[in-house]
């Protein structure tokens, strides 16, 4: 569980990173079925429902960067979803009840891998209220030199930071972008997760290492957020009762008086964070050495 130092840091930095959460050969039985996914991945030429490719895949060089939606992929990514020392945590921010919003596997292979530039989660999928975020689980030590999470600490506070260029939802933040010095890393070994608020703005730059970095993604979102516009896990009734991991359902939202730019008009590229923010003019994680 959460210690009270680990709450008032998470409330006041909008970040948490926290070491030894799951166990070894647990993490271990992850990184062997995403291995599996990685040679399944040889077989396709471009993006699927499961697969998001890396520039440059291959069959004899397969370099896949995400899995997409992994808890409907393998029984073993549910179990993580759901593992009680991470819904035991996550229910010390957002109060009892939580829900799913969306979940993903992002992969960066060696001396390889997409950077992600600059964002906040929240301009992707704003609800009534700001209780929302995303757990990150360490598959493999997450060190500055292999892509680690960037953040600025304190950044939840703030504005929601325009992510739109030239009229268009672009994914990336196009006003105000973070300089160097105002990014730390959350640095994690295997095993450890990290915790970060829906409006924290964080980024993670290219693997300039020899060894992967696998970074599942679950987002969470308290029971009473409902979502306004964006990248959502339900469209009805039925959808919202799947998606619920702990609690009752409720039909009555609980408003927040939170900032919101909805992310309208769509980009004019379709596809993952990785393809949407390839529109953005300015793109400086791609571009770090």
């Amino acid at each position: 569980m959460l210690t009270q130092e680990q709450i008032d840091s998470y409330r006041e930095h909008g970040y948490i990173g926290l070491e030894n959460v799951l166990p070894a050969d647990f993490v271990a039985e992850l990184c062997r079925v995403t291995d599996d996914f990685v040679e399944q991945s040889r077989s396709v030429t471009e993006h699927t429902d499961v697969f998001d490719l890396e520039p440059g895949h291959t069959a004899e060089e397969p370099r896949l960067r995400r899995i997409k939606y992994p808890v409907k992929q393998h029984p073993v990514y549910d179990q993580a979803w759901r593992h009680p020392a991470i819904l035991d945590r996550v229910e010390q921010l957002i109060g009892p009840g939580v829900r799913t919003n969306s979940t993903k596997l992002n992969i960066k292979a060696p001396e390889y891998g997409s950077a992600v530039e600059w964002h906040q989660d929240w301009a992707f999928y704003p609800q009534t209220n700001d209780d929302v975020l995303a757990v990150g689980i360490a598959m493999d030590d997450m060190m500055e030199v292999n892509g680690c999470l960037m953040v600025v600490p304190g950044s939840h506070k703030g504005p929601v930071l325009s992510h739109h260029e030239n009229g268009r939802f672009v994914g990336a933040v196009t006003e105000n972008l973070p300089r160097a010095e105002d990014a730390v890393p959350i640095e994690l070994k295997t095993g450890g997760i990290s915790i970060h608020h829906a409006r924290t703005l964080h980024a993670s730059a290219p693997n300039r290492s020899q060894r992967p970095r696998r970074l599942l993604l679950f987002e969470y979102c308290a029971i009473d957020a409902w979502p306004l516009v964006g990248s959502i896990s339900f469209q009805d009734w039925d959808g919202y009762l799947e998606s619920i991991l702990r609690g009752e359902p409720t039909s009555r939202p609980r408003m927040a008086a939170v900032p919101v730019q909805v992310p309208w008009p769509p980009p004019e590229r379709a596809g993952s964070i990785y393809e949407v923010q390839t529109t953005a003019k300015e793109r400086p994680m791609s571009q770090a050495t």
